[in-house]
């Protein structure tokens, strides 16, 4: 299930996971927190879904369907963060992935300063794994994180902030490589891997996360989840794409057509 909003030009956001989750094989569930309008390039409005309409998708989700994991996506407001972290409170052995998304990648916000408290305080204690990318992680330690040195300390930092795994994205930093490292159950595994020169970066985030969701929900463990969504985020942002807009510019895009691109992965006959 993903906790997420609307992206109209389906690169992020709940279309990004729901093509995310029929690649790996797993039923895709959706509980909308808002409705953007946007595109790869630029962020126009943000309407928040109110917030019992919030609550009342997520109850009956979680009623009426077995729901193996759960990612977080875009949850715009304090009310709206508080509202999925007690629902999901009552649900510890859940898999919870949350991905902090507080920026947009034109730059615009995309989360109200006063959530982020809510964040801190409710919903990322309750997470298997929190998915921040650097300038996210700079925001929840009150600190930079200025070269790949730093990475693995504030990993660990923030592991032990919420108690709970972290996977830090270091692709913001400089250099050819890019390198994410994981902390889980104590253990760092650190992954590295060329960076791809392709500007189709729209939704990124929201497509790791939801791939390693749908990892937990088949059984993986964190280390081989991340493995195996770091692989399929390869394949995309290899298969990106560019096309030009009617108003001018181009417009970038990651391809998920997974079925002509490359195979999904085999699903254990047991579960």
């Amino acid at each position: 299930m993903t906790i997420a909003g609307s992206d109209c030009s389906a690169g992020a956001g709940i279309q990004a996971d729901l093509k995310t989750f029929q690649h790996f094989g797993v039923h895709g569930l959706t509980v909308l927190t808002c409705v953007v309008a946007e595109s790869a390039n630029v962020v126009r409005a943000v309407h928040p879904v109110p917030v019992d309409l919030l609550r009342k998708q997520l109850a009956l989700m979680l009623d009426a369907f077995p729901v193996a994991a759960v990612k977080t996506g875009m949850l715009v407001s304090a009310a709206h963060v508080a509202a999925v972290a007690e629902l999901l409170a009552a649900r510890p052995r859940l898999p919870l992935v949350v991905d902090p998304v507080m920026i947009a990648s034109t730059g615009t916000p995309l989360l109200e300063p006063a959530a982020m408290r809510a964040y801190r305080e409710l919903l990322l204690p309750l997470a298997r794994l929190i998915t921040p990318n650097l300038p996210e992680a700079e925001a929840l330690l009150n600190d930079s994180i200025p070269n790949k040195a730093a990475l693995i300390p504030a990993a660990l930092r923030l592991a032990e902030m919420f108690k709970t795994g972290v996977l830090l994205k270091g692709g913001h930093l400089d250099g050819p490589d890019c390198l994410d490292v994981l902390v889980a159950d104590g253990e760092v595994h650190p992954f590295c891997a060329p960076r791809l020169s392709v500007a189709g970066s729209h939704g990124t985030g929201c497509t790791l996360s939801a791939a390693v969701t749908a990892g937990l929900a088949l059984g993986e463990c964190l280390p081989a989840a991340v493995a195996a969504a770091k692989d399929y985020l390869g394949n995309t942002l290899r298969h990106s794409y560019v096309f030009h807009s009617p108003g001018g510019g181009s417009i970038h895009a990651l391809n998920q057509a997974t079925s002509a691109l490359f195979a999904a992965p085999a699903i254990p006959s047991a579960r």
